[in-house]
């Protein structure tokens, strides 16, 4: 019998090193054909952004998190799943969320990826807020339409 696999969930206010964050997931693996990795990074939003501030509650977002990337694990046959998400303001071109997904053939990491990247932009509890470049706070960004309707595809048919 195999061993359950446990997604790596972090929250984290420091910037992660992804070439390094796939060999720690990867080191050692044989039984890994396929990493995919999705790296979001701040936008600077034509020159009128300084600074997106992401804020989140401590203990709920990891576990809200963690709970989508179990269902990850459960979905698809994965080796390996990393999860990073920062918070606190982060400058334009600065990354934001990781996600490097692990598995034997590369259709399972695709989409296991995409699935917590759909669910990142459109449910996980983080607030993000603009700081432009002259000096003002923008407001408080929401999910758009267009995320949420892609997180729905992935609804069981039971739901």
């Amino acid at each position: 019998m195999s061993a359950v696999l446990v997604p790596s969930v972090r929250i984290q206010r420091q910037d992660f090193d992804v070439a390094a964050e796939i060999a720690a997931l990867t080191q050692g693996r044989a039984d890994i054909g396929a990493v995919v990795t999705f790296s979001g990074l701040c936008r600077d939003e034509q020159g009128a952004l300084s600074a997106l501030e992401l804020e989140h509650y401590p203990g709920m977002a990891e576990a809200e998190i963690g709970r989508i990337a179990t269902e990850a694990v459960q979905r698809w046959p994965l080796q390996g799943l990393t999860v990073i998400h920062r918070h606190g303001k982060i400058a334009p071109g600065h990354n934001i969320v990781l996600v490097v997904a692990a598995s034997a053939h590369r259709q399972a990491a695709f989409e296991a990826a995409n699935f917590l990247m759909d669910y990142l932009k459109s449910r996980a509890p983080f607030w993000k807020k603009e700081h432009r470049t002259d000096g003002s706070e923008g407001g408080w960004v929401e999910a758009k339409e267009a995320d949420a309707l892609a997180a729905g595809r992935w609804k069981s048919p039971s739901e």
